[in-house]
């Protein structure tokens, strides 16, 4: 059976008229949520880049890595490939994510349309299974774990915010509703 979408209150739901089962449902306060997790994201994701994210200790010294300079290690012993992904996945995929979340939601909020905000949020919604920051994570679990044996691991203030940027990433990626930013783009754009 096929039903029409009809437009529904912030809180309201849609269920099929013959079984009563739910169709979908209107979040509260979508863009405004997934707003601030965009904004709250931005800010962990630079303290992600910009600050030490694991240093380790052994026999008096210390070195201290970040993302990026994880990514060139990788490089420098010839797994260009995996330090492409990486590079992709975790820094790359998250930003474009990020940026287009804001590219979007800040115009809509102020009832503006920026030059191809469709385009961009086609582009941001393409982007989200790319941005496998979990896997990443994983990774960094095993190899401390392996690391243990071998030297004293300290994590920095980078590991911290991005365990919080995966958290706020996929809040931000759940509370975003599609079709209210459709919604409010028809008005805009006529």
């Amino acid at each position: 059976m096929l039903h029409r979408v009809q437009p529904l209150p912030e809180g309201g739901t849609a269920k099929c008229t013959r079984c009563g089962a739910l169709l979908y449902r209107r979040k509260r306060n979508s863009l405004d949520r997934s707003l601030s997790m965009a904004l709250a994201g931005l800010i962990l994701f630079i303290l992600c880049n910009t600050h030490p994210f694991l240093a380790l200790k052994r026999e008096g010294l210390v070195q201290q890595t970040t993302i990026i300079t994880g990514v060139q290690e990788l490089y420098r012993q010839d797994m260009w490939g995996l330090a492409l992904l990486v590079l992709f996945t975790s820094i790359l995929a998250p930003l474009i994510q990020l940026s287009g979340m804001l590219y979007v939601l800040l115009p809509l909020k102020f009832n503006r349309l920026p030059w191809m905000l469709p385009v961009v949020f086609r582009i941001q919604q393409k982007m989200q299974p790319w941005a496998m920051m979990e896997v990443f994570m994983l990774g960094i679990l095993v190899s401390l774990v392996k690391l243990a044996k071998t030297a004293t691991v300290v994590p920095g203030i980078a590991l911290y915010a991005f365990v919080a940027l995966i958290f706020v990433l996929a809040a931000a990626s759940a509370s975003l509703e599609p079709g209210v930013v459709w919604e409010k783009l028809e008005p805009i754009r006529e």
